[in-house]
């Protein structure tokens, strides 16, 4: 009986703390900006678990959008659609998921399980403007991520 008043003891304490310090168990927040025409993550790398990403778009004036690839490819060589966009089913990268249309201004969050390894992070967003094609992608939103 002893044994089973500490474990309890323990485990609710455990509980209280890891409530505390991240909102859920045990997981990393990483803070992430989106801007024209940028993907910037607060610090690297992560530990390997449940990360979560509150992302911000500082526009100043486009919709961005947060896209997660586990990857070994350099964030600049993402295998791309005829557009110039990431192909986001090609050869080399795998989705892990993605927050859509994220408007200036907005603080969407996005938890995901991460193993260790190399990640990318994109904006896949193309507009028109004009006669102008604008590829976020290719206009540099884009960066390498590192998970322990």
């Amino acid at each position: 009986p002893m044994i089973l008043g500490l474990v309890f003891v323990t485990a609710s304490c455990g509980d209280d703390d890891e409530g505390e310090a991240t909102g859920a168990t045990g997981g990393t927040t990483v803070d992430v900006t989106l801007q024209e025409f940028a993907v910037l993550p607060a610090q690297e790398p992560a530990s390997a678990g449940d990360v979560t990403f509150a992302v911000t778009n500082e526009g100043p004036e486009d919709t961005h959008e947060f896209v997660v690839f586990k990857t070994d490819l350099a964030p600049e060589a993402l295998p791309t659609a005829s557009d110039g966009s990431v192909d986001e089913e090609g050869e080399g990268v795998e989705l892990v998921n993605e927050i859509e249309d994220i408007a200036v201004g907005d603080t969407p969050t996005l938890t995901v399980s991460l193993d260790a390894g190399s990640y990318v992070f994109i904006c896949n967003i193309v507009e028109e403007e004009g006669d102008e094609t604008i590829v976020h992608y290719q206009q540099g939103m884009r960066t390498g991520f590192t998970v322990e």
